[in-house]
């Protein structure tokens, strides 16, 4: 029977995924001085939770309204995992305003022009990829917006000192970093096809569907991630100069 991947998958392809994780844990020890057991956990947490997801998923074939329960707690999931990235010692729960800010308008847009149909399938796997998008948005411009404040807080109170309200002593300094977060999906966006190939595109051509639909249905979700993520990271800054991820900062 003629493979139905890319890859040859078996034996080797599992031994290949732990001298892989090895090797990534090694790295992360040696040149990054972290620890091993990160990267080690994450990998056993990918293969467990992949597992339990593809069951789910097959679980809730046919049952499109059961999705969003599912959707729901990877919503959940996300904010708790790029909220404790932005504020370990913090509100935390904040991260789900610019998460639901990026997910939820374009999801609408998208059910309501009858584009992503109430199949679980659709459900889970175009949601899913929003809200990973918005998660990781989320975690890099919300970090990179407390350093830089933490950074220039000179400039901050001076701003004030001249007159600005901090949130808009904020604004100056932390706008000019909140949109590199978005540079990632912006980059993916414009090289694709050109240096890499979206697993879905290949994965539907794989599995028999017209390269022109294959394409159609790749550009909808690289382009809604570019709104997703854009939202996303004007929600983190608008949160983060206004002081909403520490509770009784100025």
């Amino acid at each position: 029977m003629e493979n139905s991947t890319l890859l040859v998958l078996g034996a080797n392809a599992w031994f290949l995924l732990l001298v892989l994780l090895v090797l990534a844990a090694i790295l992360w020890r040696a040149a990054l001085d972290r620890p091993p057991l990160q990267m080690v956990v994450a990998g056993l947490r990918a293969l467990i939770q992949l597992a339990a997801v593809a069951l789910v998923i097959a679980f809730l074939s046919g049952r499109g309204v059961w999705a969003f329960a599912f959707v729901a707690l990877m919503f959940v999931v996300g904010a708790w995992t790029s909220g404790r990235r932005v504020a370990p010692a913090g509100r935390w729960w904040m991260a789900a305003v610019p998460i639901a800010a990026g997910v939820l308008p374009v999801a609408a847009l998208m059910f309501g022009l009858g584009v992503l149909p109430f199949s679980a399938l659709a459900i889970i796997a175009v949601l899913g990829q929003q809200i990973g998008g918005a998660m990781a948005t989320v975690t890099l411009s919300g970090r990179r917006i407390r350093d830089e404040l933490a950074l220039r807080a000179g400039e901050v109170e001076a701003a004030v000192a001249l007159g600005l309200e901090w949130p808009a002593a904020r604004s100056m300094v932390a706008k000019p970093v909140a949109g590199e977060a978005v540079l990632p999906s912006v980059d993916q966006t414009r090289t694709a096809g050109l240096v890499t190939l979206p697993g879905a595109f290949v994965g539907m051509i794989l599995g028999g569907a017209a390269p022109l639909d294959a394409g159609l249905i790749q550009l909808l979700v690289l382009i809604s991630l570019l709104v997703v993520n854009a939202a996303a990271a004007a929600a983190t800054l608008w949160l983060s100069c206004r002081g909403a991820w520490s509770p009784g900062r100025r």
